[in-house]
Formats: structure tokens, sequence, C-alpha cells
């Protein structure tokens, strides 16, 4: 398996019974920013499935916050999440 692959892989997580890759990965990715991803969405709603996004509750983020930080608290931005 390439590493590109087990990259992609690591970042790629179940909510709500479906596997979803959070925005901010996608922007690490494509090495944009959150905002500017989020902007290009919103544009262009009508080209995507009406499941294509959905934003996590405050129980969601707590618990998918604890299971990241817990391998490296570097993956957010900002220190307050750590």
């Amino acid at each position: 398996m390439s590493e590109d692959l087990m990259i992609v892989q690591n970042l790629i997580y179940e909510i709500r019974g479906q596997k979803v890759m959070l925005d901010f990965d996608l922007t690490r990715l494509y090495q944009v920013e959150t905002k500017v991803l989020n902007q290009a969405v919103r544009r262009n709603i009508k080209r995507f499935p009406e499941d294509f996004m959905f934003q996590l509750d405050n129980k969601e983020f707590a618990n998918l916050k604890s299971q990241i930080v817990t391998s490296s608290c570097k993956y957010f931005n900002t220190s307050r999440f750590c």
C-alpha cells in the first residue's frame, strides 16, 4: 500500500455511521484554508449530493477531538483544543 494512500486512510473517520473526512484535513491535502474550501463548496453546492457535508454537534466534536488530541495535539491549529 502506498504511503499517500495510508495517509488519506488515516484521515477518514466514522461519524453517524458514515465514513467522513474533516474539512481541515481536506484543506491540508489541497493546501488551502478551511474558509476557502467551505466557501467553494457553498458556491457550488448544487454539484454535491445532499448529504455531502454536515456539521458536528458539540458531543461529536468533543469525542472526535479526544481521539485526535490523544495522538497529536499539533493536529489542531490552535492551543484552545489541547
